[in-house]
């Protein structure tokens, strides 16, 4: 095991880095080894279908504008070869596009999205490396990222997965390719440095969010090589006066964070999305799925829908449904997701964010019928237990009781469901062939001599 031994008067920077640069494949335990396995297979995937995603060719062709001629694959691309910084930007635009990709809900941290990005483009310029030594510096970097999300006291004022989530995938790289430990301090200071991420986009309902996700794993890249040139960056990053916690989370305590290093790992924590929407949507899903099939609920039986829930979930998903309104903000619209879920008799979908889809006017109508409105919960990080309360047009009232999202470690997909969410995103992402071949690598990942397998698979590669 890692770190009981560490330094407990070591600022929290030397402790994460010592972290990523000690953990061994042998050090994490069977379950936290298979999420690994399972969530490095559902981000491919799910990065694949992001090739078509609203303004994926457009940050493509941005991309490209910075340069070309590299060797690092980008999801679902064939065609597409980049330098490392440029091909980790798009990767987890695509990864994150569609709100498809798992998160750590306690964290309120989408980790893999960069993570794998970033680690995508580092062994694809830098390798061979081992699929065992990938996925070890992928447990390694979700511990930091999500541990940065779990000490945040306040309520989220900037978009984590992205300021916390650059963090991630420094100590992802520093775990993969194993600099000196200064290097690893200094390329922690660069983190710290190029950290952003605003929720102005969210409020907005833009694509920036993605775009944000895209520039974390890009400045993770750059971090690295910076502080391998010879750079010397801040060392107190994650604590000093201006470093990461006291600068964007304002409230924090880390100690229990950084006492569970090495004991915890926090990727068997990561929750799945079964549909491409807000997390904070999703339980609301559920429960319309819950109604439709258990009580009869329908568009005509309808007169409200209330879902009573913690306050990141109104604040995350509880915007009114709008003519107009575009894909980004209709997936972080609750009342819309649940109107089109149950019009259509079955959970949304990747087909259900067109241009018609947004505008029909039975949808928005039913939309207004449906509410997210605050309960109790003290808890600023809180995604359950909520309750959803239907009142029919006949006058009968039923109430449903979700303690968990589906998807959480405590209501998991199951391996088919797993499977089918897999074979679903790399239909849309134009690469249906891959699907039983892409999995069977996933299954033997960590037996890998050169990981590089799997990514130019999931790019569409001949060469894979």
């Amino acid at each position: 095991m890692t770190n009981p031994g560490a330094n407990p008067s070591a600022n929290p920077s030397e402790r994460l880095v010592d972290h990523a640069l000690s953990l061994r494949w042998s050090d994490v335990d069977p379950a936290a080894q298979a999420a690994a396995r399972t969530f490095l297979h559902d981000s491919l995937c799910v990065g694949v279908a992001g090739r078509n995603a609203p303004f994926a060719d457009a940050v493509l062709s941005a991309a490209r504008l910075w340069g070309e001629g590299g060797v690092c694959s980008v999801l679902g691309r064939s065609d597409a070869c980049l330098p490392a910084p440029q091909a980790a930007f798009v990767n987890a635009f695509q990864i994150h596009s569609q709100e498809f990709d798992c998160v750590h809900e306690p964290a309120v941290v989408h980790p893999l999205a960069t993570i794998v990005s970033a680690l995508f483009a580092e062994v694809e310029r830098s390798g061979p490396y081992s699929g065992e030594a990938v996925l070890t510096a992928l447990v390694a970097g979700v511990d930091v990222s999500a541990s940065l999300g779990v000490a945040a006291s306040n309520p989220l004022r900037f978009f984590r997965p992205a300021t916390a989530g650059i963090f991630g995938c420094v100590a992802a790289l520093i775990s993969l390719t194993k600099p000196d430990r200064q290097v690893a301090l200094d390329a922690f200071g660069y983190a710290l440095s190029f950290a952003s991420g605003s929720m102005q986009a969210h409020v907005e309902g833009k694509a920036t969010l993605p775009v944000q996700m895209g520039q974390a794993a890009r400045n993770a890249v750059s971090a690295l090589d910076l502080a391998r040139a010879g750079l010397p960056g801040p060392s107190q990053s994650i604590d000093g006066r201006f470093g990461y916690l006291p600068l964007f989370e304002g409230a924090f305590d880390l100690d229990a964070a950084l006492a569970d290093l090495g004991r915890r790992f926090r990727i068997a924590e990561v929750s799945w999305k079964p549909y491409p929407t807000g997390r904070a949507a999703q339980g609301c899903i559920v429960a319309t799925e819950m109604l439709m099939r258990d009580h009869g609920l329908t568009p005509a039986t309808l007169e409200r829908l209330t879902y009573s829930a913690p306050p990141i979930i109104h604040y995350l998903v509880g915007r009114p449904a709008v003519e107009g309104m575009s894909v980004a903000y209709a997936r972080l619209c609750a009342a819309w997701l649940s109107a089109v879920t149950l019009t259509r008799g079955r959970p949304v979908g990747l087909d259900d964010f067109s241009g018609a889809s947004l505008a029909d006017p039975a949808v928005l109508d039913l939309a207004g019928r449906i509410e997210v409105v605050v309960n109790d919960n003290p808890d600023p990080a809180a995604f359950a237990p909520a309750e959803a309360v239907a009142r029919f047009t006949d006058g009968r009232e039923v109430r449903l009781t979700l303690q968990a999202q589906f998807g959480a470690p405590d209501w998991p997909l199951s391996r088919e469901q797993h499977l089918a969410k897999a074979a679903a995103c790399l239909a849309f992402g134009g690469l249906p062939d891959i699907h039983a071949p892409l999995a069977a690598l996933i299954d033997q990942f960590d037996l890998l001599d050169d990981a590089a397998r799997a990514f130019r698979l999931a790019a569409g590669r001949d060469d894979a």
